[in-house]
């Protein structure tokens, strides 16, 4: 499978299968266009014939020729038309250890977000709770008893807002050292937080115990305080960009993002990845939100056309600001096409309900940090002595590319591994069925990313 597409200056195609991507000319670009769309092979002598008869009014034979040749050489190094030839083995995920934990250390939070998934805190519950130090212990015993000889362990501390609870977190951190001696692994600690609580000390202890922290904030200040705002409708913005700046700064710009959700409010949602870098953020990801079309501030298919050319005003000024020596990392532009993930997480993606999990603050466990709340979903507690419910471990490990008949022919299914699941789950109710609005913006967030690299490289 090969897929071409035209974005400024640029000619780029991508070999689906292998990965390869090359930068063309427009000759070879338009040659290689015809002889895929033709179905013809370029080492056969039809395809000669008939791409000279095509192109004879507006490149010479000699021309056509050479690009042929050359796309045929691509061909038999299995950079251009190269089989998919991986089969997936569910059992892989079905048997494997957990790695890495989710921990809902506060069900409650003060501000309350508009667009927030996780109903302000509650999880579309009726009351507010906060983990006990006592339940994150055992939550740290579980993940280390079920990580097998996997000695890298990583936890993200999730709410609501974790800095509501930070006592605990430092409880459970400070356990979690003492389980590294004992059992020869290695944490890793995240945690998100909107900043309204974040202090000298709180930052002190994260530094020095968390290897990444997330920070919430939509961008500019009028569109972050319209959906980001305190249980008093006041906005939030002044107070967490001193804070956050100072978090940037405090880790030397790595190892931290500054994390937004767009929304319909800010279409223009470019502005606000730029706002961000202008006041010095390096490490930012802005996302579509997700949610029915039953609210005011959800994304639609009409949108796509205006979102589209955000993506491209973004990545134009993306790869300008990296030439000038100002660059700032966008998470959605940044593709390793040398290393990136392992074929198995490409094509089943994070790993959600097998390899990751995660904890309520009762202890009861579920797939990710989105299904938390969905009985539905709930897949045991870390309390109980047996083994996760095996149905649903059984129906996650199965999800994969291969399963989902919209990724078969999506030449993004390898950059995106299918989607979120939780997002497919609730848009369309079921783990298999990816969200369409969410698969469009991906296929040109890739575009736009494989256009960067081909500028960033010149």
């Amino acid at each position: 499978m090969i897929h071409t597409f035209e974005m400024f200056d640029k000619y780029i195609a991508l070999d689906v299968n292998s990965g390869c991507v090359h930068e063309l000319d427009k000759l070879s670009y338009d040659v290689l266009n015809f002889l895929d769309i033709k179905g013809l092979d370029p080492e056969d002598d039809e395809a000669l014939f008939k791409t000279v008869g095509e192109f004879r009014r507006e490149y010479s034979s000699e021309d056509i020729a050479e690009v042929i040749e050359d796309l045929a050489e691509l061909k038999r190094n299995d950079m251009l038309w190269a089989e998919d030839d991986f089969v997936y083995n569910d059992e892989l995920k079905k048997n494997a250890p957990v790695k890495a934990m989710c921990l809902h250390i506060s069900h409650d939070c003060n501000l309350r977000c508009k667009y927030c998934f996780a109903d302000e805190g509650k999880y579309h519950t009726d009351c507010r709770e906060l983990m006990s130090a006592e339940t994150g212990k055992r939550a740290m015993d579980y993940l280390v008893r079920n990580s097998g000889s996997r000695r890298n362990l990583e936890v993200d501390f999730f709410g609501g807002e974790p800095l509501m609870n930070f006592e605990a977190v430092k409880e459970i951190v400070s356990y979690a050292r003492e389980l590294e001696k004992k059992h020869d692994k290695v944490f890793r600690f995240t945690i998100t937080t909107n900043g309204i609580l974040l202090n000298d000390d709180k930052l002190d202890f994260i530094n020095r115990e968390m290897g990444n922290i997330v920070l919430s904030i939509d961008g500019r200040k009028e569109v972050n305080d319209r959906v980001r705002f305190r249980a008093d409708g006041t906005g939030s913005y002044d107070s967490i960009v001193p804070a956050f700046q100072k978090t940037a700064e405090s880790r030397g710009q790595d190892n931290y993002y500054v994390r937004g959700t767009f929304t319909r409010y800010n279409l223009d949602f470019s502005k606000d990845v730029l706002h961000l870098a202008d006041l010095g953020f390096k490490q930012i990801s802005v996302e579509p939100v997700v949610c029915g079309e039953e609210t005011d501030y959800s994304l639609r298919e009409q949108d796509l056309p205006r979102i589209f050319d955000e993506y491209e005003n973004l990545v134009r000024e993306y790869v300008a600001r990296k030439k000038e020596g100002r660059g700032f990392n966008f998470f959605h532009f940044m593709i390793d096409l040398d290393e990136g993930p392992c074929i198995i997480k490409r094509v089943s993606g994070c790993g959600c309900g097998c390899e990751y999990i995660a904890v309520a603050p009762n202890g009861d466990v579920y797939p990710c940090h989105q299904f938390v709340g969905s009985e539905e979903y709930k897949m045991g507690s870390i309390y109980d002595e047996g083994e996760l419910d095996r149905d649903l471990r059984n129906k996650f490990a199965a999800c994969n590319i291969y399963s989902k008949p919209d990724c078969r022919d999506c030449f993004a299914k390898f950059f995106c591994s299918g989607g979120c699941v939780a997002n497919a789950c609730l848009i369309n109710g079921s783990i298999n069925k990816p969200h369409k609005l969410s698969c469009e913006m991906m296929r040109k967030r890739v575009e736009c990313s494989l256009y960067a690299k081909a500028a960033l490289a010149e």
